[in-house]
């Protein structure tokens, strides 16, 4: 999305979105890497499962962090994603660009779904796992900081880099393509996730 709104041209929103992004994306990679060490430093997700019994705050961190870089609205990537994609709606770039935004868009929630769904809903197949990483501060408190920054960080990010208000005017079927869109490719995945296992 980043190198997206750089070649519309929108750099400004470009680096709003940078900065939403690294905070929960520091989100994910913290709670992917408790989650690791937490399953005996294993990274093949496919032993992974379950995992929501012995790590429940971990599991709501990094589902907010999945959300958030989902767009799902009020979370930090909904105020910089969001935007994006309606500026780029309303400058009508060119259809095969705004379906390529689309599809992107998709993947990312392909891939968000997919992780979620191989990590915490399931049966666990891998060796034993240490629940006891979740009463570790020094690995609980990071994650438990980015996950109130990273609700937090959307509108204030916004609130400072663009002092005047943006309005913006879609026809309906662009404002709902977003939205469509990304449920059609929650729909898919869950679907290839009951056909492959």
């Amino acid at each position: 999305m980043m190198m997206f709104s750089i070649s519309l041209g929108l750099f400004e929103l470009a680096f709003f979105h940078l900065l939403t992004h690294a905070l929960f994306k520091a989100l994910l990679f913290l709670c992917a890497g408790i989650l690791i060490h937490g399953v005996g430093n294993t990274q093949d997700i496919r032993f992974f499962g379950g995992l929501s019994l012995n790590f429940p705050l971990v599991t709501v961190c990094m589902n907010l962090a999945n959300l958030s870089l989902c767009g799902v609205p009020f979370l930090a990537g909904f105020y910089s994603k969001d935007l994006i994609v309606e500026l780029a709606c309303q400058y009508s770039w060119g259809v095969f660009i705004l379906c390529m935004m689309f599809i992107c868009l998709s993947l990312t929630v392909l891939y968000s779904v997919r992780l979620t769904y191989l990590s915490f809903v399931g049966v666990y197949s891998g060796g034993p796992s240490i629940s006891v990483c979740e009463s570790d501060h020094s690995l609980i408190g990071p994650v438990v900081i980015l996950s109130f920054v990273s609700l937090i960080s959307g509108p204030i990010l916004s609130w400072l880099s663009f002092p005047a208000p943006v309005l913006i005017f879609l026809p309906v079927f662009l404002k709902w393509a977003a939205l469509l869109f990304v449920s059609i490719s929650l729909l898919a995945m869950l679907s290839l996730q009951r056909l492959v296992y």
